[in-house]
């Protein structure tokens, strides 16, 4: 008798385009071979996902035809198979995988957009959260910027692109300007994403800003972040770095960790 796991994994094999034919020896004949049944199944589970990933990336489906976007959603489907049963939580790994999809070669802004698309749809199903308020930190004192780190809003996320990917997506919305056209070489943008409300939103950030913001997001250190700003512009302005932090509600708590010191001899 095969255990569960062996037989929910033959299953899944052959529901992402597997060999069938073990799979098939679980199925019953009744009306249908059970290679003809499993073909359904295929059919209905890669349908599924098609759409959902659809759903997630309307511009990518939109800038490269529906056509093209079932067969790149086949490909990565059997690449990378969903790891959960939620489907919103599906298809994170879209954009690198398009990055390195050959028949997408010339479209370099593609995996980007993806990775844009992502970002709002993290955002839009992130759980709420309270803002911290700044007179929670009053007690802190300068010494404590190497050890200070902030937690974010959960729906925020930061994606940088060397290609104007926001005037992409803008131009590919429902009702936009038909005649309307993305200069490629207008440059490239570093977004910041999050939920306001019920909205989702993006807007641009300076690069000093941005490598800022970023950093504190992922972990880093007041003391730390900083640094990385300031590797990027030497005026940036900590004080008002801050204030536009509170101002925009994005954190949502702080730590003070334990900071490592050097043991001298």
């Amino acid at each position: 008798m095969p255990l569960l796991r062996e037989v929910q994994t033959t299953f899944v094999g052959a529901m992402l385009g597997g060999d069938a034919a073990p799979a098939a020896e679980y199925v019953a004949v009744d009306g249908l071979l059970p290679e003809a049944r499993l073909q359904i199944y295929r059919h209905h589970v890669v349908s599924s996902l098609t759409a959902a990933l659809q759903a997630t990336y309307p511009v990518v489906a939109r800038l490269v035809g529906d056509g093209f976007f079932r067969y790149a959603a086949h490909e990565f489907i059997g690449a990378r198979p969903p790891a959960g049963p939620c489907l919103f939580e599906y298809g994170e790994a879209l954009g690198d995988f398009l990055a390195a999809f050959p028949p997408c070669r010339e479209l370099s802004y593609l995996s980007d957009v993806a990775r844009l698309e992502w970002s709002l749809n993290v955002a839009t199903h992130a759980d709420e959260f309270v803002p911290l308020d700044p007179a929670n930190l009053r007690h802190l004192g300068a010494d404590d910027a190497e050890a200070l780190t902030f937690r974010f809003d959960p729906s925020v996320s930061f994606v940088a692109s060397s290609w104007p990917i926001d005037a992409i997506w803008r131009a590919n919305q429902p009702g936009a300007d038909p005649d309307r056209t993305v200069d490629l070489d207008a440059g490239g943008v570093r977004l910041e994403i999050r939920r306001v409300g019920d909205d989702v939103v993006f807007r641009g950030l300076e690069p000093a800003a941005y490598a800022f913001r970023r950093s504190l997001l992922a972990g880093r250190s007041l003391a730390g972040a900083l640094t990385t700003a300031q590797a990027e512009d030497e005026a940036f302005d900590l004080t008002e770095a801050l204030r536009a932090l509170f101002e925009d509600n994005v954190l949502s708590g702080f730590r003070l960790a334990p900071v490592r010191k050097e043991n001298s001899s």
